[in-house]
Protein backbone atom coordinates (compact mmCIF):
# COMPACT_ATOMS: atom_id res chain seq x y z
CA UNK A 1 0.00 0.00 0.00
CA UNK A 2 1.45 3.04 -1.03
CA UNK A 3 2.27 5.34 2.47
CA UNK A 4 1.90 9.23 2.25
CA UNK A 5 3.15 10.83 4.82
CA UNK A 6 2.50 14.68 5.04
CA UNK A 7 4.91 16.29 7.16
CA UNK A 8 4.61 19.28 9.41
CA UNK A 9 7.12 22.37 7.90
CA UNK A 10 9.61 23.52 9.89
CA UNK A 11 10.76 26.84 8.22
CA UNK A 12 10.09 30.10 10.25
CA UNK A 13 6.81 31.67 8.12
CA UNK A 14 5.89 28.66 7.08
CA UNK A 15 2.17 27.42 7.11
CA UNK A 16 1.24 25.74 4.00
CA UNK A 17 0.46 22.69 3.38
CA UNK A 18 0.25 20.84 -0.07
CA UNK A 19 -2.80 18.51 -0.02
CA UNK A 20 -6.65 19.61 1.43
CA UNK A 21 -8.65 17.37 3.35
CA UNK A 22 -10.64 16.77 0.44
CA UNK A 23 -7.21 15.27 -1.27
CA UNK A 24 -7.09 13.13 1.15
CA UNK A 25 -10.22 11.55 1.28
CA UNK A 26 -9.43 11.10 -3.03
CA UNK A 27 -6.19 9.34 -2.06
CA UNK A 28 -7.85 7.08 1.01
CA UNK A 29 -10.78 6.34 -1.10
CA UNK A 30 -8.51 5.25 -3.68
CA UNK A 31 -6.21 2.39 -1.19
CA UNK A 32 -3.79 5.10 -0.37
CA UNK A 33 -2.65 5.11 3.56
CA UNK A 34 -2.53 9.12 4.57
CA UNK A 35 -0.68 10.29 7.81
CA UNK A 36 -0.61 14.05 8.42
CA UNK A 37 1.33 15.72 11.36
CA UNK A 38 -0.13 17.82 13.95
CA UNK A 39 1.58 21.31 13.06
CA UNK A 40 0.86 24.40 15.43
CA UNK A 41 1.25 26.44 12.74
CA UNK A 42 -0.21 25.62 9.79
CA UNK A 43 -3.15 27.57 7.86
CA UNK A 44 -5.76 24.77 7.68
CA UNK A 45 -6.91 23.01 10.29
CA UNK A 46 -6.22 19.02 11.41
CA UNK A 47 -9.67 17.99 12.15
CA UNK A 48 -10.96 17.66 8.69
CA UNK A 49 -7.73 15.67 7.68
CA UNK A 50 -8.69 13.34 10.53
CA UNK A 51 -12.34 12.95 9.43
CA UNK A 52 -10.98 12.52 6.34
CA UNK A 53 -9.36 9.48 6.87
CA UNK A 54 -5.77 10.48 7.87
CA UNK A 55 -3.85 9.33 10.62
CA UNK A 56 -2.69 11.91 12.86
CA UNK A 57 1.46 12.14 14.18
CA UNK A 58 3.58 14.30 15.82
CA UNK A 59 5.29 17.45 13.87
CA UNK A 60 8.73 16.01 13.15
CA UNK A 61 8.35 12.37 13.39
CA UNK A 62 8.72 11.77 9.66
CA UNK A 63 12.04 10.47 10.87
CA UNK A 64 10.72 7.82 12.51
CA UNK A 65 8.62 7.28 10.01
CA UNK A 66 8.65 3.55 8.06
CA UNK A 67 11.57 3.65 5.06
CA UNK A 68 8.49 2.97 2.37
CA UNK A 69 6.80 6.32 3.34
CA UNK A 70 6.68 8.88 1.05
CA UNK A 71 7.07 11.80 3.00
CA UNK A 72 5.39 15.14 1.01
CA UNK A 73 6.53 18.61 2.61
CA UNK A 74 7.00 21.59 0.88
CA UNK A 75 9.91 23.99 2.00
CA UNK A 76 13.36 22.28 2.24
CA UNK A 77 14.68 20.40 5.17
CA UNK A 78 17.19 21.94 7.89
CA UNK A 79 20.90 20.38 7.00
CA UNK A 80 20.88 18.58 10.12
CA UNK A 81 23.49 16.26 8.83
CA UNK A 82 21.38 13.52 9.20
CA UNK A 83 21.17 11.17 5.91
CA UNK A 84 18.16 10.87 4.47
CA UNK A 85 16.63 7.69 3.39
CA UNK A 86 13.15 8.37 2.79
CA UNK A 87 11.35 9.69 -0.48
CA UNK A 88 10.91 13.12 -0.35
CA UNK A 89 8.65 15.54 -2.42
CA UNK A 90 9.49 18.69 -1.39
CA UNK A 91 11.32 21.99 -3.13
CA UNK A 92 14.65 21.07 -3.12
CA UNK A 93 16.79 23.64 -4.43
CA UNK A 94 19.54 21.52 -5.48
CA UNK A 95 20.37 21.45 -8.86
CA UNK A 96 21.06 25.02 -10.06
CA UNK A 97 24.29 25.47 -8.06
CA UNK A 98 22.65 26.79 -4.86
CA UNK A 99 25.00 27.08 -1.80
CA UNK A 100 22.70 24.29 0.33
CA UNK A 101 21.75 22.23 -2.67
CA UNK A 102 25.27 19.91 -2.92
CA UNK A 103 24.61 19.81 0.96
CA UNK A 104 21.16 17.98 0.74
CA UNK A 105 22.09 16.34 -2.47
CA UNK A 106 24.79 14.51 0.01
CA UNK A 107 22.62 13.60 2.74
CA UNK A 108 20.13 11.72 0.09
CA UNK A 109 23.38 10.09 -1.00
CA UNK A 110 24.11 8.75 2.01
CA UNK A 111 20.74 8.10 3.35
CA UNK A 112 19.31 6.05 0.18
CA UNK A 113 16.41 8.17 -0.26
CA UNK A 114 15.41 10.07 -3.08
CA UNK A 115 14.24 13.83 -3.82
CA UNK A 116 11.35 14.12 -6.11
CA UNK A 117 11.44 18.04 -6.47
CA UNK A 118 7.97 19.84 -7.03
CA UNK A 119 10.05 22.27 -9.06
CA UNK A 120 10.39 19.08 -11.64
CA UNK A 121 7.21 17.64 -11.61
CA UNK A 122 6.63 18.48 -15.60
CA UNK A 123 4.56 16.88 -18.21
CA UNK A 124 5.13 15.70 -20.93
CA UNK A 125 6.03 18.85 -22.91
CA UNK A 126 7.96 20.03 -20.04
CA UNK A 127 5.26 22.36 -17.98
CA UNK A 128 5.02 22.00 -14.13
CA UNK A 129 1.77 20.55 -12.85
CA UNK A 130 1.66 22.60 -10.08
CA UNK A 131 2.93 26.07 -8.96
CA UNK A 132 2.64 28.53 -6.85
CA UNK A 133 3.49 30.63 -8.88
CA UNK A 134 0.68 32.97 -9.11
CA UNK A 135 0.43 34.11 -5.19
CA UNK A 136 4.08 34.59 -4.90
CA UNK A 137 3.74 37.05 -7.59
CA UNK A 138 1.00 38.66 -5.82
CA UNK A 139 2.80 38.21 -2.62
CA UNK A 140 6.36 39.53 -4.13
CA UNK A 141 4.41 42.56 -6.09
CA UNK A 142 2.95 43.36 -2.05
CA UNK A 143 6.34 43.42 -0.79
CA UNK A 144 7.63 45.26 -3.95
CA UNK A 145 5.46 48.23 -3.05
CA UNK A 146 5.72 48.00 0.40
CA UNK A 147 10.11 48.15 0.12
CA UNK A 148 8.73 51.69 -2.38
CA UNK A 149 6.45 53.45 0.37
CA UNK A 150 8.84 52.82 2.85
CA UNK A 151 11.53 54.75 0.49
CA UNK A 152 8.99 57.79 0.59
CA UNK A 153 9.39 57.93 4.16
CA UNK A 154 12.95 58.11 3.92
CA UNK A 155 13.25 54.76 5.23
CA UNK A 156 13.83 50.71 4.66
CA UNK A 157 10.97 48.71 4.63
CA UNK A 158 10.03 46.99 8.23
CA UNK A 159 8.97 43.12 9.02
CA UNK A 160 6.26 41.69 6.74
CA UNK A 161 3.78 38.80 7.81
CA UNK A 162 1.00 36.28 7.48
CA UNK A 163 -2.30 37.92 6.33
CA UNK A 164 -5.48 36.11 6.97
CA UNK A 165 -6.53 36.79 3.76
CA UNK A 166 -6.36 38.72 0.13
CA UNK A 167 -8.93 41.41 1.18
CA UNK A 168 -6.66 42.02 4.34
CA UNK A 169 -3.65 42.36 2.28
CA UNK A 170 -4.92 44.81 -0.41
CA UNK A 171 -6.26 46.98 2.42
CA UNK A 172 -3.12 47.16 4.52
CA UNK A 173 -1.45 48.32 1.31
CA UNK A 174 -4.09 50.77 -0.40
CA UNK A 175 -3.58 52.92 2.87
CA UNK A 176 0.22 52.59 2.95
CA UNK A 177 0.51 53.80 -0.07
CA UNK A 178 -1.84 56.12 0.47
CA UNK A 179 -0.20 57.78 2.93
CA UNK A 180 3.25 58.20 1.10
CA UNK A 181 1.02 60.96 -0.43
CA UNK A 182 2.98 60.52 -3.93
CA UNK A 183 1.59 59.63 -7.49
CA UNK A 184 2.25 55.38 -7.93
CA UNK A 185 5.37 54.05 -9.22
CA UNK A 186 5.96 52.37 -12.88
CA UNK A 187 6.84 48.95 -12.86
CA UNK A 188 8.36 46.37 -15.50
CA UNK A 189 7.43 43.05 -15.56
CA UNK A 190 9.43 40.26 -16.87
CA UNK A 191 7.90 36.89 -17.46
CA UNK A 192 4.52 38.53 -17.41
CA UNK A 193 2.90 35.83 -19.46
CA UNK A 194 3.46 33.54 -16.81
CA UNK A 195 1.54 32.66 -13.59
CA UNK A 196 4.28 34.53 -11.39
CA UNK A 197 3.69 37.59 -13.26
CA UNK A 198 0.13 37.48 -14.43
CA UNK A 199 0.03 37.47 -9.96
CA UNK A 200 1.90 40.22 -9.91
CA UNK A 201 0.13 42.04 -12.70
CA UNK A 202 -3.23 41.71 -10.42
CA UNK A 203 -1.57 43.21 -7.56
CA UNK A 204 -0.66 46.39 -9.25
CA UNK A 205 -3.67 46.64 -10.68
CA UNK A 206 -5.87 46.48 -7.93
CA UNK A 207 -3.04 49.25 -6.54
CA UNK A 208 -3.47 51.60 -9.59
CA UNK A 209 0.18 50.83 -10.45
CA UNK A 210 0.87 51.66 -14.18
CA UNK A 211 2.86 48.15 -15.36
CA UNK A 212 4.84 47.63 -18.55
CA UNK A 213 4.55 43.78 -19.35
CA UNK A 214 7.29 41.76 -21.40
CA UNK A 215 7.96 37.78 -22.10
CA UNK A 216 9.40 35.53 -24.47
CA UNK A 217 9.40 38.53 -26.85
CA UNK A 218 10.78 41.37 -25.92
CA UNK A 219 13.63 39.73 -24.19
CA UNK A 220 14.78 37.48 -26.81
CA UNK A 221 17.58 40.10 -27.92
CA UNK A 222 19.21 38.50 -24.82
CA UNK A 223 20.01 42.80 -23.69
CA UNK A 224 21.40 44.86 -22.71
CA UNK A 225 17.43 46.35 -21.06
CA UNK A 226 18.17 50.05 -20.40
CA UNK A 227 14.15 49.80 -20.21
CA UNK A 228 14.26 48.20 -16.76
CA UNK A 229 16.38 51.09 -15.38
CA UNK A 230 13.96 53.95 -16.94
CA UNK A 231 10.92 52.18 -14.28
CA UNK A 232 10.68 52.96 -10.77
CA UNK A 233 10.11 49.08 -9.75
CA UNK A 234 11.17 45.88 -11.41
CA UNK A 235 9.57 42.43 -10.77
CA UNK A 236 11.63 39.46 -12.30
CA UNK A 237 8.84 36.40 -12.53
CA UNK A 238 11.32 34.28 -14.88
CA UNK A 239 13.01 31.47 -13.69
CA UNK A 240 16.96 31.56 -14.00
CA UNK A 241 17.89 28.69 -15.69
CA UNK A 242 20.90 28.40 -18.19
CA UNK A 243 20.61 30.95 -21.07
CA UNK A 244 18.93 33.73 -19.06
CA UNK A 245 20.31 36.74 -19.66
CA UNK A 246 21.52 39.58 -17.24
CA UNK A 247 18.40 41.74 -16.85
CA UNK A 248 19.65 44.32 -13.74
CA UNK A 249 23.85 43.86 -14.62
CA UNK A 250 25.61 45.31 -11.70
CA UNK A 251 26.64 48.35 -12.76
CA UNK A 252 23.11 49.06 -12.11
CA UNK A 253 23.76 50.68 -8.53
CA UNK A 254 25.50 53.33 -10.42
CA UNK A 255 23.95 53.96 -13.83
CA UNK A 256 21.29 56.61 -14.02
CA UNK A 257 18.19 54.70 -13.06
CA UNK A 258 15.01 55.97 -12.26
CA UNK A 259 14.57 52.16 -10.80
CA UNK A 260 14.54 52.30 -6.85
CA UNK A 261 12.91 48.56 -5.58
CA UNK A 262 13.86 45.38 -7.32
CA UNK A 263 11.70 42.37 -6.75
CA UNK A 264 13.15 38.93 -7.75
CA UNK A 265 10.64 36.30 -7.62
CA UNK A 266 12.09 34.06 -8.72
CA UNK A 267 14.76 34.47 -5.79
CA UNK A 268 18.28 32.54 -7.22
CA UNK A 269 21.04 35.19 -6.41
CA UNK A 270 23.48 32.21 -5.37
CA UNK A 271 22.91 30.89 -8.61
CA UNK A 272 25.51 31.17 -11.60
CA UNK A 273 22.33 31.57 -13.79
CA UNK A 274 20.38 34.65 -11.49
CA UNK A 275 19.29 37.65 -14.38
CA UNK A 276 19.63 39.89 -11.02
CA UNK A 277 23.67 40.88 -10.38
CA UNK A 278 23.66 43.71 -7.67
CA UNK A 279 22.87 41.39 -5.19
CA UNK A 280 24.10 37.86 -3.24
CA UNK A 281 21.70 36.82 -0.62
CA UNK A 282 17.53 36.15 -0.27
CA UNK A 283 16.17 38.22 2.10
CA UNK A 284 13.64 37.26 4.49
CA UNK A 285 10.39 38.41 6.73
CA UNK A 286 11.91 40.20 9.35
CA UNK A 287 14.60 42.10 6.66
CA UNK A 288 12.61 42.09 3.80
CA UNK A 289 14.94 45.15 1.95
CA UNK A 290 17.97 44.58 1.27
CA UNK A 291 19.96 48.03 0.33
CA UNK A 292 22.61 47.44 -2.38
CA UNK A 293 22.59 50.95 -2.72
CA UNK A 294 22.64 54.21 -1.16
CA UNK A 295 22.40 57.34 -3.48
CA UNK A 296 20.61 56.74 -5.35
CA UNK A 297 18.86 54.70 -3.24
CA UNK A 298 18.21 50.78 -4.89
CA UNK A 299 16.54 48.06 -2.52
CA UNK A 300 16.16 44.56 -3.39
CA UNK A 301 13.38 42.26 -2.41
CA UNK A 302 13.59 38.29 -2.68
CA UNK A 303 12.11 36.35 -0.02
CA UNK A 304 11.93 32.74 -1.31
CA UNK A 305 8.62 31.47 0.52
CA UNK A 306 6.19 34.54 -0.49
CA UNK A 307 3.35 32.63 -0.63
CA UNK A 308 2.66 31.73 2.59
CA UNK A 309 1.82 35.24 3.10
CA UNK A 310 -1.51 33.96 2.06
CA UNK A 311 -1.43 30.66 3.33
CA UNK A 312 -4.72 29.70 2.90
CA UNK A 313 -5.27 30.89 -0.88
CA UNK A 314 -2.35 29.59 -2.03
CA UNK A 315 -2.46 26.33 0.03
CA UNK A 316 -5.65 25.41 -2.10
CA UNK A 317 -4.63 26.38 -5.26
CA UNK A 318 -1.46 24.28 -5.44
CA UNK A 319 -3.54 21.47 -3.53
CA UNK A 320 -5.60 21.74 -6.31
CA UNK A 321 -3.23 21.65 -9.37
CA UNK A 322 -0.99 18.91 -7.51
CA UNK A 323 -3.74 16.17 -6.68
CA UNK A 324 -3.63 14.53 -9.83
CA UNK A 325 -0.19 14.04 -9.87
CA UNK A 326 -0.52 12.59 -6.52
CA UNK A 327 -3.24 10.02 -7.06
CA UNK A 328 -0.45 8.57 -9.62
CA UNK A 329 2.05 8.01 -6.64
CA UNK A 330 1.77 4.25 -6.99
CA UNK A 331 3.13 4.63 -9.97
CA UNK A 332 6.49 6.12 -9.01
CA UNK A 333 8.54 4.89 -12.06
CA UNK A 334 6.44 6.91 -14.73
CA UNK A 335 4.83 10.30 -15.42
CA UNK A 336 5.93 13.03 -13.58
CA UNK A 337 7.34 10.66 -10.77
CA UNK A 338 9.51 9.53 -12.82
CA UNK A 339 10.86 12.65 -14.64
CA UNK A 340 11.45 13.81 -11.34
CA UNK A 341 13.38 10.92 -10.57
CA UNK A 342 15.32 11.12 -13.24
CA UNK A 343 16.25 14.65 -12.66
CA UNK A 344 17.31 13.43 -9.49
CA UNK A 345 19.62 10.75 -10.29
CA UNK A 346 21.28 12.66 -12.55
CA UNK A 347 22.25 15.43 -10.07
CA UNK A 348 22.91 12.99 -6.92
CA UNK A 349 25.42 11.24 -9.18
CA UNK A 350 27.35 14.38 -9.92
CA UNK A 351 27.87 15.16 -5.77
Amino acid sequence: MTHLWVRAEERPNEERVGILAEGVKALRDAGFRVTVENSPVRALPLEPYRAAGAEIAEAGSWRQAPDDAIVFGLKELPLDGQPLRHRHIMFGHAYKGQADGRELLKLFKAGGGALYDLEYLVDESGRRVAAFGYWAGYAGAAVLLKCWAAQQRGDICGPVGVYSGQAALLEELGAELAATGRARPSALIIGAMGRVGTGSADLCEAMGVATTRWDMEETAHGGPFPEVLGHELFLNCILARPGTPVFVPASAKTDPRKLSVIGDISCDPSSAFSPIKVYDRVTDWAAPALRVHDDPVLDVTAIDNLPSMLPAESSEDFATQLLPSLMGLDKLESGVWGRAKAEFDRHVAEV
